[in-house]
């Protein structure tokens, strides 16, 4: 027998899957339950609406990412720096694995849902912002930790980390544009290089 917290993963893991390779809009309810074996009826008993389980997608993809790609690269063991590149490192792993499983490159799932709906829907670009400004904040760690151990000049730290995933966030969309992993691993280096000075 299906426990409920399973159809509840179920329908989860599907959608995340759907929206993360296709698009929020493009993917309907009817499909999601197709997919995930489950009636309308237990789509919503579980979630009122599309809207509803997006934002469920978006707190499981932040919380997987922090327990995967984010504990990967930034572990206190090594180097601020080295975290930096690490980030890169598992971002371009991540997305050549997405790329070689869907024959596409599907980006961030952040960034998507605030190119796709952020003028659409205001609370997925809040969520969305959300999630990516947990991304910066683990940046900004790592260029406070830099700062202080001398490797970094002092630097707007909180400025520096924004642009940082910034940068980031922009080297995705060309490797989505591109369907090209590479171009992460290739321009993801100079991701150490930005600086954005305290005000004087």
């Amino acid at each position: 027998m299906t426990h409920a917290s399973d159809t509840r993963q179920q329908i989860l893991d599907t959608a995340a899957g759907l929206f993360h390779a296709q698009s929020y809009a493009d993917v309907g309810i009817a499909t999601i339950c197709e997919r995930a074996g489950v009636s309308k009826g237990s789509f919503f008993h579980f979630f009122p609406s599309k809207r509803d389980l997006a934002l469920a997608v978006m707190e499981q993809f932040r919380e997987r990412l922090s327990e995967t790609l984010i504990a990967n690269a930034f572990s206190t063991k090594i180097t601020p720096l080295a975290r930096l590149d690490r980030f890169v490192q598992e971002l371009y792993a991540f997305q050549k694995e997405q790329t070689d499983t869907h024959g596409h490159l599907p980006g961030c799932p952040f960034g998507n849902m605030v190119m796709e709906q952020a003028t659409q829907d205001e609370a997925l670009r809040r969520k969305a912002s959300g999630c990516l400004n947990s991304l910066s904040n683990h940046i900004r760690s790592a260029v406070s930790d830099a700062v202080q151990s001398g490797a970094l000049p002092p630097v707007d730290e909180a400025a520096t980390a924004e642009a940082m995933l910034g940068y980031l966030e922009g080297i995705q969309l060309l490797a989505k544009a591109q369907n090209d992993p590479e171009l992460i691993r290739r321009l993801g280096s100079a991701v150490t290089a930005i600086r954005i000075p305290r005000d004087r």
